[in-house]
This record gives C-alpha cells, structure tokens and sequence, in this order.
C-alpha cells in the first residue's frame, strides 16, 4: 500500500490545474483507487460534455410546443385592440353529425325500384314508404330531373326519403316508430315588379326579344290582347307596346315569369289597355279603363305570329284537286309544332284524321257556334273533352290533303261557314264589371294607370329624341 493515506468511499484526484469534484461510490467489489489517474481524469471530462449537450438539446416535443406558442402569439393582436363580435357564433356541437343524404336524379325510363336499387335499398323499402307514409302514393308520380335523397341510419337500414318536386315542393318521409310519415314543405318566391317597352320593326315577337321579354311572357302578351288585335294582320311598324309585370325570384336569383300586371298596346295609333283585376267572385282577369273584359267570346286568330296563306273564298281553285271548291274558312301559314289554340269556351266534339282533313277537332261552342281545325300535326285534345279559350288543343302540320304546313280554320255558326276575318263582329260583346264593382276596380288599377301613363310618355320622349338626332345632318 502506497505511504499516503486514503479515505475508505471517497477519492480526492489531483491535477495541475486542481482538484475536481469528488465522487462518493458504494463499496464495491473493486476500488477506484486501483484504476489510473489517467483513465478516470477521462472518464469525468467525457462525463461532463455529455451532460452539457444532454441540457442542451430540446426534445421534440418542446420543439413544436414552442412552435405552436409561436403561432398563437403571432395571431393575437395588441392589448386593447382585441375584436370582440357582436353576436358570437355559438360553440359547435360535440355530438355526432347528421347522417348525410345521398342523392340519385330520376333518369328517363326509371321507377322507384331501379332509384332504391342505386341508392342501396330494395324493393321492400320502396313497399315501406309508398304504403306507410299519407303522401306515399305522391312518390310514385316521379319524373326526369326530379331528386330523390336518401339517409341511412348507422346501421345502414333507410332512415328517410327526401323527394324534390320542384324547386317549391318537397316531400320528406321518415321512418317512425310506427312506420314512415311524410311531411310537405312549401316555398313562396319572392315577386319584383318591373316593366319592358318595345316597338314592332317586324312582328310582336322580335319586338319582345329585343325588349327582353321571354317566349311565355310574349305568349301571355299576345293572348292578353288577342280578343281586340289579330296579331296576323293588325300590327303595323312603330305599333308601341308596354308591359308591367312581376319576376319571381328564389334564393336571390330569377326563378320564372310572374302576372302581368297591367299592359297596353298602340296598333295603328290607337291605344287599348287592360290590367289584372280580381272580381267579387274571386276570378281573375284583364279589363280596360271601363272595367269591360278584353276577353271576347272567340279570339280573332287561332294562332299567333303566322301568316294567312288564303282566306275565306267560295270560288277558290284548290291546289291539289285542280277543281273549284269553296273555300269555306281561313289558312294560316305556319312551322310544323305551331300551337293552335281554342278560339273559345266550348266541347271537343270530334277529334280524329281523315284522308281529306288530316288530323282534325272540332269544338262546339254553345249552340249557335262551331270552329273546326285541320291538317294539325298533332292532336293534344280528346272528343268529348271540355276545353277553354286559348288552350292548345293541337299543334300545325301538313297532313291530310296539304301542300304544305299550315292550319285550316272554320267558323260555323247555327250550321252556315261564315268568313273567320268579319264574324267577330257580330259576335255577342265581351261582358262588363257590375256598376257596383267600378268604384273599387278603379282604386285598383289607379297604380297601374299612372305607371303605364309614365312609361307611354317616357318612351315617346325617347322615340321622339332617338328621330331627331337621326335626323340632324
């Protein structure tokens, strides 16, 4: 044993540069003492440096933590100048959401087994909702482009049916505890009143496309004025109309044409106007100033925007028969697919083809009167059928004996062909309001009037403005 003397469990290791930390050790099977001073003056230098770089190294998890304290930090703005909304959203639920729809359009040619099929449901789920729900008959009357959702429960058994008529109908059957109920929901679109003006260069029909008039809304126009203008021959260029009407809007966007409101068309310098009225029996209609009906007992042409391609001639040489045979009614030339229109309130009373008149109706219109339609492409009417003024009852053609597409049209009355262009003048006049009723149709149509006074007055300013700068040199 070396001549110092050393403390049992503790070593003091010198150096030149002076003692290091003493390191107090368990008694053990051996003794530091009996390693070199070289080796544990190693052993404590490597010991210290991994301890340094041990501290020094952040984990990972610190890293990001520190990461994210730095995004939150950089998101809050100063003391003071925190937002604070005024209605605050509520916290979102923390329960399950709500199981999502899936949704199939009705293609041509489906019914509701092939739709359930797609969807993942069969025929005794289609059984279940048609024969439990009130409304379930209401889901076999599907058509194309019509929705049909469907929900599952989480156990993938049908939960509910969503049927989307239209954009204002829905039908929704869900399944209850006694089987499925329905539920209907309604939507109201939203009226805009506004208003267009246009003048004829060529035919009512250009004139509303270029004032921006739809198809229908033209159409609605015409058969507003068709009982005092024939739209055949009457108009005229620099003939003006003007038309208030409302527009129906769903979710802020147009969804179709709504009434007209009121109108009035300048033929020929004379002006008629008629506005929409509701009578005390609740019926809707179209008067003039004086609260007389612009709806006479037979409109003066069965179809609209065409041209009379031969009139009413006793003596006529027909074109295919080579022979002189009466000419007993009025041709109007137009496109195969033209509506043709009922002249009147009345019966189908025969509705059929033959060799001579190709596709044919006739209409009984009380007992005095008769109107006949011909060589009609197709028939939409049936005999026997009741039929009111201005519905299609056909469409124009060229069957039969026809040269070329085109409708003939007979007026009859008390059995003797009269001349379809003169008889409306001895026919019954239209039908006035009661004089009891006049007081508060005119407080009625007061708004009305003064607008289409305005926008008459307006537009001939125009016109007159647009005449004379064309007109300057």
């Amino acid at each position: 044993m070396p001549a110092e003397k050393r403390q049992r469990g503790a070593t003091a290791i010198r150096s030149d540069e002076g003692t290091l930390p003493q390191f107090t050790l368990p008694q053990v099977g051996f003794s530091l003492d009996s390693l070199p001073r070289k080796h544990l003056l190693s052993a404590a230098v490597l010991l210290l440096c991994l301890c340094i770089v041990i501290f020094a190294m952040p984990s990972r998890d610190t890293s990001e933590s520190r990461q994210e304290v730095a995004k939150v930090t950089a998101q809050v703005p100063p003391a003071g100048n925190i937002p604070v909304p005024a209605n605050p959203e509520p916290w979102p639920a923390t329960g399950s959401p709500e199981p999502s729809w899936q949704r199939q359009t009705v293609r041509s040619g489906d019914n509701l087994s092939l739709i359930f099929k797609r969807a993942g449901f069969n025929d005794r789920d289609v059984h279940n909702v048609v024969s439990q729900a009130p409304d379930g008959k209401s889901l076999g009357r599907i058509f194309p482009g019509q929705t049909i959702g469907f929900r599952a429960d989480t156990a993938g058994e049908l939960e509910a049916v969503r049927h989307t008529k239209s954009p204002l109908e829905t039908i929704t059957y869900t399944r209850t505890a006694s089987g499925f109920d329905s539920e209907i929901s309604l939507r109201t679109p939203e009226p805009r009143e506004t208003w267009a003006a246009g003048e004829i260069t060529s035919s009512l029909f250009l004139a509303g496309q270029d004032a921006g008039l739809s198809h229908n809304m033209i159409m609605e126009l015409a058969n507003i004025f068709g009982g005092v203008i024939d739209f055949v021959q009457d108009p005229r260029k620099g003939d003006t109309f003007h038309v208030i009407f409302d527009e129906l809007y769903l979710d802020g966007e147009k969804f179709k044409d709504g009434q007209v409101i009121a109108a009035s068309f300048t033929n020929q310098g004379e002006t008629f106007s008629a506005y929409r009225y509701r009578d005390a029996n609740g019926d809707v209609s179209y008067y003039n100033e004086e609260g007389v009906s612009m709806r006479k007992a037979f409109l003066l042409a069965p179809v609209d925007f065409t041209r009379i391609s031969s009139n009413f001639n006793p003596n006529r040489l027909h074109p295919i028969y080579k022979t002189s045979r009466p000419h007993r009614g009025t041709d109007y030339a137009a496109p195969t697919g033209t509506p043709v229109f009922a002249s009147g309130d009345g019966r189908v009373v025969k509705a059929g083809d033959s060799r001579a008149n190709g596709n044919y109706v006739f209409i009984q219109h009380g007992e005095q009167y008769v109107t006949k339609y011909l060589h009609l492409h197709k028939r939409k009417v049936k005999q026997g059928q009741r039929v009111s003024q201005s519905q299609v009852i056909g469409t124009v053609g060229a069957t039969g004996a026809a040269t070329g597409p085109h409708l003939h049209f007979e007026f009859l009355m008390n059995g003797v062909h009269r001349n379809p262009r003169t008889i409306h003048k001895k026919l019954p006049k239209a039908k006035s309001l009661p004089q009891q009723e006049m007081a508060e149709f005119r407080q009625a149509i007061s708004k009305a009037s003064v607008q289409l006074a305005s926008l008459r007055s307006n537009n001939q300013l125009a016109l007159n403005d647009a005449a004379a700068s064309t007109n300057t040199p």
